[in-house]
């Protein structure tokens, strides 16, 4: 996240990707610093196939970045880590994110 105010689809894309206990847990985890998938599935205690579903959820909010790299046995390890965000919710940062709406995403259910 790069600091940049809000918009309506980037601030509901936050708080859906952190609206669910494994997403936090695993947040609260990379605050600790970087990790790769196989550690930090065991960390969080959940399978990896879940594990990558969550943070590709992640990913996509911008709160996390995945890199790829090889280890010293030359076995290819994704390491992920935090994107630096300091979110503050509060009634006026919803109404300027409401008030930027892209005009190119259609309202709740008005088709394109």
């Amino acid at each position: 996240m790069d600091g940049s105010p809000l918009t309506e689809v980037s601030l509901l894309g936050v708080l859906s990707a952190l609206g669910n206990p494994h997403r936090m847990r695993i947040v609260a985890r990379l605050a600790e610093g970087r990790d790769y998938v196989s550690r930090l599935a065991r960390e969080v205690g959940i399978s990896r196939p879940l594990l990558h579903m969550h943070l590709q959820r992640l990913e996509t909010a911008g709160l996390i970045v995945g890199t790829l790299e090889l280890g010293e046995d030359g076995k290819a390890m994704k390491y992920f880590e935090l994107v630096p965000f300091d979110l503050v919710l509060s009634p006026p940062v919803v109404a300027r994110a409401v008030g930027s709406r892209d005009e190119s995403e259609p309202e709740r259910g008005e088709s394109r």
